[in-house]
């Protein structure tokens, strides 16, 4: 039985852990912003955890139940009633047919997550039911969803009032700490660019979105002189096009870094200076415009280190649970 779509929220999409093994073709992994939190989500109600949710940014929609269900929304802070009734966050709980889950306004993050006993059972593209509309697969005909949509379920029901420790529910902080592992063309910025990188604070510009999130407010970051090869373009932060890793950070004209994201390109023509670790890109996801970041320089070891402790952070919500 289906979903009722009252009302979309704020660029509501159906989100899984994406499609991996497209990227050669151009087509993004895409997928939650905030794999953790939708892991927990999942977790919580006894899916998969990487079955499909949806993921709402800053407004949640309001979504009338037409079978019983077990819910759970983990991710921003923001308010969430059944029939006006406050339940919590992080938390499972039941939902009977003819109810109606409805949420407050923002608090603190930017993201919330909700999975459904059974998961979003959309028609799959290319292995994932994640929504990518630039390329139109996946979700609900290749958008967000709507007014008046019915969102297909996969059924069952899950148990209610389990709960993600609180200490295990990460969050960005303010301002935000975000590791960086210099990269292929750090050499191209002057001993002093890169060192202002890392020293300033930056704030999340109003252009942040699941392709990518700009930030501003630092130094211009100048480059080491050299005569621009053929096909890299008049301006230093122009390169001879490259591929961009997943959370490559790209600088054009030297001035508002933008780290890719979810959605992104998977090259072109500007340098980057390096990448946001795996381990912190699902902080970024929760980031809201303003808000203050510092970038962290790390190293490999450093890197590998933050992966495998939010990989224990994921286990011992698996052992909570258990």
């Amino acid at each position: 039985m289906p979903l009722k779509i009252i009302k979309p929220g704020l660029s509501t999409s159906v989100q899984d852990l994406g499609r991996p093994g497209y990227f050669h073709l151009g087509i993004p992994i895409g997928g939650a912003m905030d794999r953790y939190a939708l892991r927990a989500a999942n977790m919580l109600v006894g899916n998969d955890e990487g079955a499909a949710g949806l993921e709402a940014v800053f407004m949640g929609p309001e979504i009338e139940f037409t079978e019983d269900a077990t819910v759970a929304v983990c991710g921003a802070d923001m308010p969430m009633m059944v029939d006006g009734e406050a339940v919590e966050p992080w938390t499972s709980f039941d939902v009977k047919s003819g109810q109606t889950l409805s949420f407050g306004f923002l608090k603190t993050g930017a993201r919330i997550y909700i999975a459904v006993s059974g998961g979003i059972a959309t028609p799959p593209d290319l292995g994932s039911r994640s929504t990518y509309p630039i390329g139109s697969l996946g979700g609900v005909e290749g958008r967000p969803i709507a007014e008046g949509d019915v969102i297909p379920i996969g059924g069952g029901a899950g148990k209610a009032g389990r709960s993600v420790p609180a200490e295990l529910r990460r969050g960005p902080g303010n301002p935000a700490q975000l590791r960086v592992l210099p990269g292929l063309y750090w050499n191209r910025l002057t001993e002093a660019a890169g060192k202002g990188f890392f020293e300033d604070t930056w704030t999340v510009a109003p252009e942040a979105d699941r392709m990518g999130y700009r930030f501003r407010g630092g130094r211009h970051l100048e480059f080491v002189d050299r005569e621009q090869p053929f096909g890299a373009g008049a301006d230093p932060s122009n390169i001879v096009d490259g591929c961009y890793s997943y959370g490559s950070i790209q600088v054009p004209g030297g001035t508002e870094p933008i780290v890719l994201h979810r959605d992104a390109v998977s090259g072109g023509g500007y340098f980057t200076l390096g990448a946001i670790i795996s381990a912190d890109m699902d902080l970024i996801g929760q980031l809201q415009p303003n808000t203050p970041v510092n970038f962290v320089k790390v190293d490999m070891e450093q890197s590998l280190a933050a992966r495998a402790e939010r990989k224990a952070g994921l286990q011992k919500i698996r052992d909570a649970l258990a």
